[in-house]
């Protein structure tokens, strides 16, 4: 049996599956090494996980997460999975879970747009290329955070509409010192960004809302996909931020002369199917 997890920063999805059948899925809260210790996340994984999950037995356990990139991140949350698993464990970014997700073993342009953005040229077995995405105060055009960002910008500086600025401190029971605590001084500043970007779905029909997601959303194509191939390959999104907005970022697609033949919110199917297709897949 094998545990396989998708974490972002704001939610884990972990499912136990045997070949390609789903036998348990749940939720949880995120994981990142960034943010949080070994004991953090190992207090996080044993408090959060239904008991099936530690009384089953696991042989091999693939975890993708957000702040996954480099050895050192990898090595904290592989101690973690193993002092509670007991098995072995392998760790790799949620860049790679979005080109495994979204194309398997085939070639393609792989995207994310959720809390945060990135992008990659995956060849069917790795990824060859890697814009930077920066995080979400020098890069990750198109993502949820960035789109909040630019919102709480604007109504600092009193540049949003007036009704939707007081449509969104009554719907939050907030103000703008609230708003600059909440950036400032919380240890995850981009957990708020998040939620004001989904008070901006919801509003999708203002005009204001609209222009700015869309300016968001060709930021992402101009500083992230055009440094691609990207007319001569697939363009697949996965993420909250993609699904949500999925219309809007066809129609960006179609602006640069491209389209985007695949929008998933999570690639945890598409993990299911690669890893009943290759045995052992991140050796």
């Amino acid at each position: 049996m094998k545990l396989i997890a998708e974490s972002t920063s704001t939610r884990t999805e972990w499912v136990l599956v045997e070949g390609d059948h789903l036998v348990q899925r749940v939720i949880t809260e995120g994981i990142n090494p960034y943010f949080q210790t070994r004991k953090e996340i190992s207090r996080s994984i044993r408090l959060n996980l239904p008991e099936i999950f530690f009384k089953r037995k696991i042989n091999q356990i693939y975890f993708y997460g957000a702040g996954c990139a480099t050895e050192e991140k990898k090595k904290v949350v592989e101690s973690s999975l193993i002092a509670q698993f007991k098995t072995s464990a392998r760790v790799e970014s949620d860049l790679l879970a979005a080109a495994r997700g979204l194309f398997k073993n085939d070639t393609g342009i792989a995207c994310i747009l959720g809390t945060g953005s990135n992008s990659c040229f995956y060849d069917g077995e790795k990824i060859t290329k890697n814009v930077r995405p920066a995080g979400y105060v020098l890069g990750d055009e198109g993502s949820e955070a960035v789109l909040g960002k630019l919102f709480l910008a604007n109504v600092l500086k009193d540049l949003a509409p007036v009704e939707l600025t007081k449509l969104f401190y009554e719907k939050f029971g907030i103000t703008a010192d609230d708003v600059m605590d909440a950036v400032y001084e919380s240890t995850s500043p981009t957990r708020f960004l998040v939620f004001v970007s989904r008070f901006l779905a919801e509003n999708l029909e203002n005009k204001y809302v609209y222009n700015l997601l869309t300016q968001n959303l060709r930021d992402f194509f101009t500083r992230n996909i055009c440094q691609y191939d990207y007319k001569a390959y697939r363009i697949r999104f996965v993420g909250s931020g993609a699904f949500t907005f999925a219309e809007v970022l066809k129609e960006i697609a179609l602006e640069f002369g491209t389209k985007v033949d695949m929008i998933k919110v999570s690639s945890i199917q598409g993990l299911i199917e690669y890893h009943a297709l290759n045995v052992d897949g991140l050796d």
